[in-house]
C-alpha cells in the first residue's frame, strides 16, 4: 500500500522518530494523567457529579490557559523547542508526584485544582512546540503524511496510556493516586527520551533570547500582533477559514464529551465504576477513529485538498451524529465515538498541514498557541452550554440536534470558502498568463 510504503519512509528518519517518541511518552502521560482526573472528579462513588461540576472542572483546568497560551508561543519562538521538552516533562513529572499526594491528603478541591491546574499549563508548551517543530525534521513533500502519522499516533499514545490507567487501577484496587504516579514517571521518560536530540535541532532559526520577565511581558502583546497580521495576510486566508472550522467542531467535541460523561455516569451503566469501564471502552473506539483517519486523511486530502477534506468531515459528522446520537444506545454510541473520532482527527490533520505550510518558521509557535487557546475556549464554552442543557440522566435530544446544525454550519461554509478560492486562484492564473 503507497500509505504503509511512506509510513517506512519517514520512519527511516532518525530526528523524526526521536520526536515522535518524545510525542508518544509525553502524550501517553497525559492520557494516564487525564484518566485518573476523570476517575478521581467524575466517577468517584461518593462524589454526585453534575454537568454543572463538569463544566466547572474543565473552566478551571483549561481557561487560564487562554492566558498562558500567547506568553507560551512568545516564549516558543525564543526558546530552543528541544530544551521546552526536557524541562517542560521533567516539570511535570514533579508536579504529577505532588498532585498524588494531594488524592492520598484528601485535601479541599481547590487545592488540587491547582494542581492539576500547573500540569496542564505546562502542557501548552509542549504540544505547541511539537507542532511547531515536526516541519523541521521531514521535508515539505511529507508534511501532510506526517500531520497524519505524529498527532494521531500522539491521540493514540493517549488513548493507549488511558487504557494502562484503567489497567493499572485495577490492580491497584481503584488507588487514582497509583495512576498518577504512572504518568509522572511516563513524564519522566518524555523528558529523558528529549535529550536524544541536538538542541538547536527543532529551532528556531535565530539565536533563542533570554529575556527578563518584564521584558517578555512587554514583547508580548507585540510580538502577538505581529503573528495576528501574518496570519491575515490574504495568502494565508485559507490557514484563517481552516482554524475557524477547527475551533467549532471542538466546540461540537467538548459539548458531546460532557453527554457522553453524563451517559456514563448515569444513564447507561448501574455503578460509577461500570460507567468508568463503559467511557474507556468509548474511548478506546474513538481511538480507532483517530487511527483510521491517519490512514484515510493522507490520500483524501491530497485528492480533495486539505480544505475539502475539513468540509467532508464535517458534513459526515452533521448526518451521522444525530443519527447514531439521538437512540442514547451503548451500540450506537461506539458507533458515533468511532466516527467523531475519524472527522475529528481528519479534520485536525487538515488544519494542522494548512498553518503549517501558510505561516513561517519563526511564527508557528505563536500561532500554535493561538490555536490551542481558540481550542480551550470553546472546548470549555461547550460544557458550559451543555450544563445549561443536559438533564441529570444525560439524554438530551436539543443539544444532539444543535451540535448536528453546527457540523452542518461548518460544511456549508467550507464548502463556500474553498469555492471562493479557486475562483481567486483562476484569477491570478489568468492575470499571470497575460504577455506583459
Amino acid at each position: 500500500m503507497p500509505v504503509v510504503r511512506d509510513l517506512r519512509v519517514l520512519l527511516r528518519l532518525r530526528d523524526f522518530r526521536r520526536l515522535l517518541s518524545v510525542r508518544l511518552l509525553s502524550q501517553g502521560a497525559d492520557g494516564v494523567y487525564q484518566v485518573a482526573l476523570a476517575a478521581y472528579v467524575v466517577f468517584s462513588p461518593e462524589k454526585q457529579t453534575s454537568a454543572a461540576a463538569i463544566a466547572s472542572a474543565m473552566a478551571v483546568l483549561l481557561l487560564p490557559y487562554s492566558l498562558v497560551g500567547p506568553f507560551a508561543g512568545v516564549l516558543l519562538d525564543r526558546w530552543r523547542r528541544r530544551q521546552v521538552f526536557v524541562y517542560g516533562n521533567l516539570l511535570r513529572a514533579l508536579l504529577a508526584a505532588v498532585t498524588a499526594v494531594l488524592m492520598v491528603g484528601h485535601v479541599p478541591d481547590w487545592l488540587f485544582y491547582v494542581s492539576a491546574l500547573c500540569v496542564t499549563a505546562v502542557n501548552r508548551f509542549v504540544l505547541a512546540g511539537l507542532s511547531a517543530a515536526l516541519p523541521r525534521v521531514v521535508d515539505t513533500e511529507r508534511l501532510v503524511l506526517a500531520n497524519s502519522l505524529s498527532p494521531t499516533a500522539g491521540t493514540l499514545a493517549a488513548t493507549a496510556g488511558g487504557g494502562l490507567a484503567f489497567a493499572v487501577r485495577l490492580v491497584a484496587s481503584g488507588s487514582d493516586a497509583a495512576v498518577v504516579l504512572l504518568g509522572a514517571f511516563l513524564y519522566l521518560c518524555a523528558s529523558l527520551a528529549s535529550l536524544r536530540m541536538a538542541p538547536a535541532l527543532l529551532g528556531p532559526d535565530r539565536e533563542p533570547a533570554r529575556p527578563r520577565l518584564r521584558s517578555a511581558l512587554a514583547d508580548t502583546a507585540r510580538e502577538l500582533l505581529a503573528a495576528v497580521r501574518h496570519l491575515a495576510a490574504p495568502r494565508r486566508r485559507e490557514a484563517v477559514w481552516a482554524l475557524t472550522a477547527m475551533t467549532v467542531m471542538r466546540f461540537c467535541y467538548g459539548a458531546l464529551l460532557v453527554l457522553l460523561l453524563m451517559l456514563c455516569r448515569y444513564s447507561l451503566a448501574t455503578t460509577p465504576e461500570g460507567g468508568l469501564r463503559l467511557l474507556g471502552l468509548v474511548l478506546a473506539v474513538s481511538g480507532a477513529g483517530f487511527f483510521a483517519a491517519a490512514v484515510v486523511t493522507p490520500s483524501a486530502a491530497g485528492r480533495l485538498g486539505p480544505g475539502r477534506w475539513i468540509m467532508v468531515c464535517s458534513g459526515t459528522a452533521a448526518v451521522l451524529e444525530p443519527a447514531l446520537g439521538l437512540p442514547f444506545a451503548t451500540g450506537p454510541l461506539l458507533a458515533a465515538a468511532f466516527v467523531l473520532g475519524l472527522v475529528t482527527q481528519g479534520a485536525k490533520i487538515a488544519t494542522d498541514t494548512i498553518v503549517q505550510e501558510s505561516v513561517e518558521d519563526g511564527f508557528r509557535g505563536r500561532i500554535f498557541s493561538v490555536y490551542d487557546v481558540l481550542f480551550n475556549v470553546a472546548f470549555v464554552g461547550a460544557a458550559g452550554v451543555a450544563a445549561l442543557m443536559l438533564p441529570s440522566d444525560g439524554r438530551s435530544v436539543v443539544l444532539v440536534v444543535l451540535v448536528a446544525l453546527l457540523y452542518g454550519g461548518v460544511a456549508a461554509v467550507m464548502a463556500r470558502c474553498e469555492g471562493r478560492r479557486d475562483g481567486d486562484g483562476r484569477d491570478v492564473s489568468r492575470e499571470t498568463s497575460r504577455p506583459s
